[in-house]
């Protein structure tokens, strides 16, 4: 009885799972995801599937994703970006101010035509240049 459960439980998420991992609205998107394809246990399970596939480095349509990370924050390093420094937690959605921050272009060859990039307290991140919202740290 309990293997059916179990088993009928990963039949009910899988359509909220396989969502979630396409969510970049982070936890809040995989909650109402799930919700919609699963009941209270789509969005128990889509919340924090949604979390981590949307929070820090996440798959964020348009970011840098993959063996490109590691790449890009070398080069990054080797730009020598002054850090800007700021007094909150560098995470994915936070804005940034509009002044004291220099955002640069990321070159084409990693893909990325959308966003630019800076460093926040030591951390490279892309960002929203219509926003400033952070949408990827590179890590």
């Amino acid at each position: 009885m309990f293997k059916k459960l179990v088993l009928i439980a990963a039949i009910a998420v899988a359509p909220a799972v396989a969502f979630a991992q396409q969510n970049p609205q982070g936890a809040q998107g995989g909650a109402l995801s799930g919700g919609a394809t699963g009941a209270v246990g789509g969005a128990i399970v889509g919340g924090p599937v949604g979390a981590v596939v949307g929070g820090v480095g996440g798959a964020v349509v348009g970011a840098i994703i993959g063996d490109q990370t590691p790449r890009f924050r070398q080069y990054v390093v080797e730009q020598r970006v002054p850090s800007y420094t700021y007094a909150e937690p560098v995470v994915v959605g936070t804005v940034l101010p509009s002044d004291g921050v220099v955002y640069r272009e990321v070159p084409r060859e990693y893909g990325v035509t959308d966003y630019r990039y800076t460093v926040v307290n030591q951390r490279p991140v892309l960002v929203d240049p219509r926003t400033r919202r952070i949408v990827q740290v590179i890590e």
